[in-house]
């Protein structure tokens, strides 16, 4: 994959459609190859078999550059070796992972799945796609770890947030405990009248509001 990835992301699957994608162009080539030789019998012949033979090697490159990547952020469709285009769709913008096969699809693995996302992005259909189940299986497995991080960075920010305020803001249990600790120093003498009112003052100054 040449998508440069984010911070913290990792490649759960990366596929690319079935090599029966690659039938009809190769098959038609050999049968145009047989057709060119048998009827012109020259060196013709050869020079046109070469020529056509681009056809088939122009969607072999496309086959090989056309690539599905499923991370733990998003969805990334690549395409395109001469010319590039790119398309991503973010985990938490997917609503629906739908996959389909045929009888010729079931048995040499290949089949269709479609991603339904949030209205901006739309349905996109990947054609042919080899093994569809375990595309459809990754993307739904890795949004549901998504998910959980999701709640378990936001009940980390919670609970920082709320240590913070409790460093900010002493509660009214820890003013009390202090003040308590205070007034037995100044029993025992172990501090001044002073020292004491200073001290309680200090502590009253950051009294929490009722």
């Amino acid at each position: 994959m040449r998508t440069v990835l984010k911070k913290d992301e990792k490649i759960l699957l990366i596929t690319r459609q079935h090599w029966i994608k690659l039938a009809l162009p190769f098959f038609a080539w050999i049968l145009l190859s047989a057709i060119l030789i048998w009827w012109l019998a020259n060196g013709t012949a050869f020079v046109l078999v070469l020529l056509t033979a681009l056809y088939p090697l122009f969607e072999y490159i496309n086959w090989k550059y056309n690539l599905w990547c499923v991370t733990n952020l998003r969805v990334v469709d690549e395409t395109g070796f001469f010319t590039r285009y790119s398309k991503e769709s973010p985990l938490d913008k997917i609503n629906n992972v739908e996959y389909d096969q045929s009888l010729w699809g079931r048995i040499f693995g290949y089949g269709n799945v479609d991603i339904q996302t949030a209205a901006e992005l739309g349905e996109t259909s990947y054609q042919l796609i080899h093994h569809p189940k375990l595309l459809k299986d990754t993307i739904t497995h890795a949004q549901e770890e998504y998910k959980r991080m999701q709640i378990s960075n936001q009940a980390t920010q919670l609970a920082e947030a709320i240590a913070k305020t409790n460093a900010a803001q002493p509660s009214q249990q820890m003013i009390a405990d202090e003040l308590s600790k205070l007034f037995d120093l100044l029993q025992k003498g172990a501090i001044t009248q002073e020292e004491y009112l200073a001290q309680k003052n200090k502590l009253m100054g950051s009294k929490p509001n009722a």
